[in-house]
């Protein structure tokens, strides 16, 4: 690689990672916890714990957990409705002032669907974990909190590019994880920094392209309204207003003979960012670990419950649901976890590294 080829990149490189540093130690340092969000959960007391009942006690109807959860929180109307991952008979609900309130103005909570008693979820609603969360996906800024983090993910991939580039022509003078023990104490942080950066190549590309991914959330869930919903809900464009929703009874059983071999995973209300004013939105997911967070919905009238469309999955939205649980490791349980935790913190080292080489550079340059 020429000089002017290799200063240019090492311009580059320096910026760029300089830019974007602070925002990483963030993201790195509130994403360490949220690897083990649910033994963090469990360990604080966070999980919601159901009422032992005998195992064949039958569960209310749909209808009527929607009943209980609007006595629960009078003047409010349901949003969704969805099912616990851990325990068979708990019904997440999520209930706010409108249909169309925000996700963060929304109140969370679990039902029993064996007797329909609420148990609230402080880890949804406030808790450390939601902190964390909020803090990692947009620093409690809303929107421009996430463009801001996905522009910092975009100038990360561009300093791994960089980095790389600049380390092959090195890797030909030194044999593979050489630390010059006997150089400088800045050679062997250098020598450090590009070994780990190496280590963590492939890992740090798929935290930051699924980070940005998962940053774009809001766009990507709006170019789906814009396309496959509004071209699903077309016959309904000019129909007068839902006066009379249908009961919720049986909109498991409807969903189940349209999209056969699948799981219910949530149910969107009529009025919400993932329905229409007109339908229930059935999303329903493979069942195995992978197509799990691969969702279809089944658009179901909300007045007739006539099945009107059962969705193909976008390729982008595919991408959001495949990028947020790899982002956080959730995809081979407690080893990939681990082994997110270690390469979270090595990366960490490598952004503190990169700090103190440009420091200690910039120094050398003044005197």
């Amino acid at each position: 690689m020429k000089s002017r080829t290799i200063r240019r990149w090492s311009f580059i490189h320096t910026w760029t990672s300089l830019i974007c540093t602070l925002f990483l130690l963030l993201l790195a340092l509130t994403g360490l916890p949220l690897i083990f969000h649910h033994e963090l959960d469990h360990l604080l007391g966070n999980e919601p714990e159901l009422q032992q009942m005998p195992a064949d006690t039958p569960q209310l109807n749909l209808e009527q957990l929607v009943a209980k959860a609007q006595a629960h929180r009078p003047g409010e109307v349901m949003q969704y409705l969805a099912w616990d991952e851990d325990d068979p008979h708990g019904v997440i609900a999520i209930m706010a002032a409108t249909a169309g309130t925000e996700p963060n103005a929304s109140h969370t909570f679990m039902l029993d669907a064996r007797t329909g008693a609420t148990v609230e979820m402080p880890s949804a609603n406030g808790g450390l974990t939601l902190f964390l969360l909020r803090l990692h996906v947009d620093m409690f800024a809303g929107l421009p909190g996430k463009w801001l983090l996905a522009f910092m993910g975009l100038l990360f991939g561009l300093a791994i590019v960089s980095g790389t580039l600049l380390y092959l022509p090195f890797m030909r003078r030194l044999t593979f994880a050489t630390v010059r023990q006997d150089k400088s104490t800045r050679l062997r942080w250098l020598d450090l920094h590009n070994l780990i950066g190496v280590v963590t190549l492939t890992w740090a590309l798929v935290v930051g392209v699924t980070g940005v991914i998962s940053a774009c959330a809001d766009l990507i869930i709006a170019a789906w309204r814009n396309d496959s919903l509004s071209a699903m809900i077309e016959p309904y464009q000019h129909a007068p207003p839902l006066t009379l929703r249908a009961p919720a009874n049986d909109l498991l059983k409807i969903a189940a003979a349209a999209a056969p071999g699948m799981q219910p995973d949530f149910i969107a209300f009529p009025g919400t960012r993932f329905s229409s004013e007109h339908h229930y939105a059935v999303f329903m997911k493979g069942s195995t670990h992978l197509t799990s967070h691969l969702l279809t919905p089944v658009l179901i009238d909300a007045s007739s419950l006539a099945v009107t469309a059962i969705a193909e999955r976008p390729w982008y939205m595919d991408a959001m649901g495949m990028s947020q649980p790899l982002h956080f490791g959730d995809y081979g349980g407690m080893p990939m976890k681990i082994l997110w935790a270690l390469l979270d913190g090595l990366t960490i080292v490598v952004l503190g590294s990169g700090v103190y080489l440009w420091w200690v550079r910039r120094k050398a340059g003044k005197a």
